[in-house]
């Protein structure tokens, strides 16, 4: 590389220009980037979600999710399938490798779907899963004064919305919707013969538009077209229906006369108003808007979008948000900025004070803005988003792309000063030539270090692996500065410097040192072993995690009632919790959704109430979240037995942070699977270091059972079909569909005026038979029992999962203490298997995978130095000096408190690269004395350890100042670059300062025949 020295001090004008266009570019790809949370990473899932009205989830599983199982098993490199059979609904998650081609997966399980003989009416939906589907936004809205805020939003504001780019959805809860109601006369609808479903498909049957041929004349052909429309509430109260006993014997006479009779002679026709949901901002009744983003799309831009929009309209409407992750984006992006710049300003101090000469901290200090704007170029063009590990791989870049411009300035400084020519083209191209091997190989094995985190496989590797593009960019970007822009400017800058000072004290003090060591090599290899296992016996204590927990200030709350409770009662209970809410002094504001959808599931049901809810700042979360639950349970069990309340901190998304440990339960004996569910439920919530104990078994619901018998059915000539219709017609309103009558797009349901409301209401519902009219329990058995409100099953077993997340840091304690005690303090029956599991295993493969990483990465590190010095011993020597990394690291950790987590190893694997550039300087320093000066081994170390003192101490100072802002951060959404910030600090400072003795001493050691050769030349 030192033809670009020679060219860049040739061209110095040249290459300020382009240096000035770099510059320009890099802003500009800078404020262009996307500005999100985290990286956009798209999980390996899919999530079928199935519709089938009216199943049990018995019927749902049996008729539905079994089958679809069943073929799905066949679909190459799944791991893991697992299912929920509710009531009308079921939910099939799909899980896969994170190198699967998921659109090919995705036309697979849309292949087989379509493959399956399900029942008719069942509807499917494939969803995909990543960072970017998770919602941007929840706003509460308010109308002002008379405003139809409703048709506000469907004519104008959700059409603007949609038109923003990048927006994905935009739904709204807790919208009235007109429904046509047609109640029709039970007994009148029962002495014609006519059941809901028939009126229903006479109503359908006049809207009819079919093409009938064409007519041909002379010179035209005419398409014909049939049509019959309803097109007013008028037309449909007088259409005529056709009574099915017109022909019957014995039918009144009425039916007989012309088998027709009018719609309105039976029903009664009106406009109600219905809401499917019930939505509210701090007790007062608001719509509920929740905005996704799409995948790529640019969070922050995104939501000042949205904000325009709704502000536009601010004089017809008010809004208040209760979920903003655009917002918190802001703060963690500010943070990382403000902490990677005032490392920077750390950084440059410390140059300053080394080299004590303001022009030469400028010109050291220059690769900084320069290598980390370039490196935004290359984001830009790769689509990587400006997110939590990028400026945190910026952050952490800031110490070390400085290195290789320190020690060129550095060495052209001292040469410059002990020059009697003063500064020179040649003095400077020699003075870079001199240490290029040294820097060049320094920074390649710090950016081969990061090459095996493709061996990292799982959301680990793809989660880091923007983070460590951004430090690989920057810091060949900081080589590519340091060989061209750094001696043109030193060439400007040092044409008057001061002679250089004698050798001093602190050279003098630390040859003196490397002498004595060199004389007690026994003693300092005792020492730095004692003091290696005596920080390895600190690992313990640590605690062992994914991530650190980090504390939010928003939780989701939720409150579920027994399924068969009604929204009406859904919302008593529901306004009574929130009136609690509103007297607790630590809740800023609540956003609550009666029948809305589940912010876990997915699933909207009219028994169920959820709740964002914003804690104000100073709030001890964790004892207010007991509390809140107790105050919840309380309120919900007193209206209602059986109410299910759940309250927790809200996920911010990002890598799991495989917290929690799941007891995984296996039995085809439900009941005694539920009994086992409830004992390690109970088990687990007794434990004061889990916390959030969910049951995935849920609690038995009466259900009513109507058994066809087969023979009696055929006596009377009824199928199972039309007693099912006959039944469902009178216990739910029948869709007819979206009609267009009077110009409005309007729902229609038909309903009986009298709903069925007992067990004895049901036994004596008649049946149109050709023996007349009989009640059901002629054809059938009616019987009350208890059943399952879900089956859950796992890989096609049926199961039941309880979960619980783990207090505190060291998961794998945690883990093991639950698992040995389930496994010997709960009485399981013994038709019950069981399996254990959870965050903590997938923690230990990951740490077994970077532990892989960095094996890999010492070797990629030899090799590199193999290739550079030539000598199978030298890098050995080199690597000697990261045996003491763990020294300072683990000491770090200890003392800020902090576990052993991914970063952590993050941290460590970055080290393997930091801590041999030290080494290198010095070792590649001690090469030249041996090779160009003919110094013997003794004498060269001295001289190359008092040469390469000041810029070692440099660089490794200027790295450890420029982390210090990001170790001592108190922010969320920095936790990742924290542990890695103290991880690096701590073994940095520990192996520059054994690097300084140890080193020497193992040179001497592998060339020991050599220095015994000398010494008797010596003498």
């Amino acid at each position: 590389m030192n033809f670009l020295t020679r060219f860049s001090l040739k061209n110095a004008v040249a290459v300020f220009i382009i240096s000035f266009l770099l510059i320009l570019g890099g802003f500009y790809s800078f404020s262009s980037l996307k500005v999100d949370l985290l990286p956009n990473i798209e999980f390996p899932q899919l999530s079928v979600e199935i519709v089938y009205p009216g199943a049990s989830p018995e019927d749902m599983n049996e008729q539905v999710t079994s089958k679809l199982e069943e073929k799905f098993k066949s679909i190459e490199g799944m791991k893991k399938m697992q299912s929920s059979s509710f009531e009308s609904i079921a939910i099939i998650n799909l899980e896969f490798p994170f190198d699967t081609d998921m659109d090919e997966v995705e036309r697979q399980v849309d292949s087989f779907i379509k493959d399956t003989k399900l029942p008719e009416n069942v509807q499917t939906k494939i969803n995909r899963f990543s960072f970017g589907t998770f919602p941007i936004f929840n706003i509460s809205l308010f109308a002002k004064g008379d405003t139809d805020l409703e048709g506000l939003l469907e004519k104008e504001i959700i059409p603007e919305l949609k038109k923003i780019n990048g927006v994905n959805s935009v739904s709204v809860g807790g919208m009235k919707e007109e429904i046509v109601q047609i109640t029709i006369d039970k007994q009148k609808a029962l002495q014609a013969g006519l059941s809901l479903s028939q009126i229903k498909d006479q109503i359908n049957e006049k809207f009819l538009s079919f093409p009938a041929g064409n007519i041909n004349t002379d010179t035209l052909q005419i398409p014909v077209r049939v049509q019959e429309k309803l097109e007013t509430i008028k037309q449909l109260e007088n259409l005529s229906l056709s009574s099915p006993l017109s022909n019957m014997q014995g039918a009144p006479a009425a039916f007989q006369a012309n088998g027709a009779i009018k719609l309105k002679d039976i029903a009664k026709i009106e406009t109600i108003t219905d809401q499917s949901e019930i939505t509210r901002y701090n007790l007062k009744p608001s719509l509920s808007m929740a905005i996704t983003k799409k995948q790529d799309a640019n969070t922050v831009e995104v939501a000042e979008k949205v904000l325009n929009v709704l502000d536009d309209y601010k004089d017809e409407l008010d809004y208040a948000i209760g979920f903003d992750s655009a917002e918190g984006i802001k703060k963690s992006v500010e943070t990382l900025i403000r902490e990677g710049l005032l490392g920077a300003l750390f950084a440059s101090v410390a140059v300053l004070v080394f080299l004590r000469n303001v022009r030469a901290t400028v010109i050291a200090i220059v690769s900084i803005p320069l290598s980390l704007l370039v490196a935004s170029i290359f984001l830009q063009r790769m689509d990587i988003s400006l997110n939590i590990m990028t400026l945190g791989g910026m952050a952490v870049a800031v110490g070390r792309v400085v290195d290789d411009s320190i020690v060129v300035i550095e060495n052209i400084f001292r040469r410059v000063r002990k020059s009697k020519t003063g500064i020179t083209d040649e003095l400077v191209e020699d003075s870079t030539k001199e240490i290029l091997k040294a820097i060049t190989s320094s920074t390649i094995t710090t950016v081969v270090v990061f090459l095996p985190l493709g061996f990292v496989g799982g959301i680990t590797g793809e989660f880091f692996m923007p983070f460590a593009l951004t430090i690989v960019f920057a810091l060949l970007m900081s080589l590519v500065v340091s060989v061209t822009i750094v001696p043109i400017l030193a060439k400007f800058s040092f044409k008057k410097v001061p002679p250089e000072e004698k050798e001093g004290a602190l050279q003098r003090w630390y040859g003196k040192t490397i002498e004595w060591a060199l004389n007690h090599k026994s003693l300092i290899l005792v020492l730095s072993v004692v003091l290696l296992f005596a920080s390895l016996a600190i690992v313990p204590k640590l605690g062992f995690t994914f991530i650190p927990n980090e504390e939010q200030k928003t939780l989701i709350a939720a409150v579920e009632l027994p399924s068969s409770t009604s929204l009406e009662k859904t919302n008593d209970v529901s306004l009574k919790i929130e009136n609690m809410f509103a007297d607790l002094e630590e809740i800023k504001e609540v956003t609550a959704g009666i029948g809305s959808r589940d912010f876990r599931t997915g699933l909207k049901r009219q028994n169920q109430a959820n709740y964002f809810i914003n804690l104000k700042e100073g709030v001890d979360v964790a004892p207010f979240i007991k509390k809140l639950e107790k105050n919840m349970k309380e309120i919900a069990e007193k209206e209602v037995k059986g109410a299910i309340v759940g309250v927790q901190e809200l996920q911010s998304g990002g890598p799991p942070s495989n917290n929690n440990v799941n007891i995984d339960l296996y039995s085809t004996d439900l009941a005694a699977l539920q009994k086992a569910a409830k004992e390690v439920e109970n088990y687990l919530k007794s434990r004061d270091d889990l916390k959030y104990v969910t049951n995935n078994f849920s609690d038995k619901q009466k259900q009513i059972v109507v058994n066809i018998d087969p023979e009696k059915a055929a006596e009377y000539g009824v199928s199972g079909f039309q007693i099912l219709g006959t039944i469902a017609d009178q216990t739910k309103p029948v869709q007819v569909g979206t009609l267009t009558l009077d110009g409005v797009e309007r729902t229609v349901q038909l309903s009986y005026d009298r709903d069925i409301d007992s067990l004895e209401a049901l036994k004596n519902t008649l049946i149109f038979t050709k023996r007349g009219l009989v009640p059901i329990t002629e054809l059938a058995t009616v019987e009350k029992i208890d059943t399952f409100t879900s089956i859950q099953k796992l890989d096609g077993k049926v199961f039941a999962r309880v979960s619980a997340q783990i207090v505190g840091d060291n998961i794998q304690k945690v883990t093991q203490d639950v698992i040995a005690s389930v496994k010997n303090d709960v009485d399981l029956p013994k038709e019950v298997s069981l399996e254990v599991g959870g965050g903590s295993d997938e923690t230990v493969e990951t740490f077994k995978e970077l532990g892989l990483a960095m094996v890999i990465a010492i070797g990629l590190v030899y090799i590199t130095m193999l290739i550079t010095f030539g000598k199978a011993r030298i890098p050995f020597i080199i690597l000697s000096s990261l045996i003491f990394v763990p020294i300072g690291s683990l000491l770090g950790l200890f003392i800020a408190n902090e576990p052993m987590s991914v970063s952590v190893m993050i941290g460590l694997l970055m080290l393997i690269g930091i801590v041999t550039t030290n080494a290198i300087v010095l070792v590649d320093r001690i090469g030249q004395n041996r090779e160009q000066k003919g110094m013997a081994i003794r004498a060269a170390l001295v001289e190359a350890g008092k040469t390469r003192l000041r810029p070692i101490l440099m660089t490794a100072f200027a790295t450890v100042a420029a982390l210090i802002p990001l170790a001592l951060t108190k922010s969320s959404g920095t936790l990742i670059s924290k542990g890695l910030a103290i991880t690096v600090i701590g073994g940095l400072t520990s192996s520059t300062l054994l690097t300084l003795i140890i080193i020497p001493v193992v040179y001497e050691l592998f060339f020991f025949r050599q220095v015994k050769a000398e010494r008797k030349m010596e003498d």
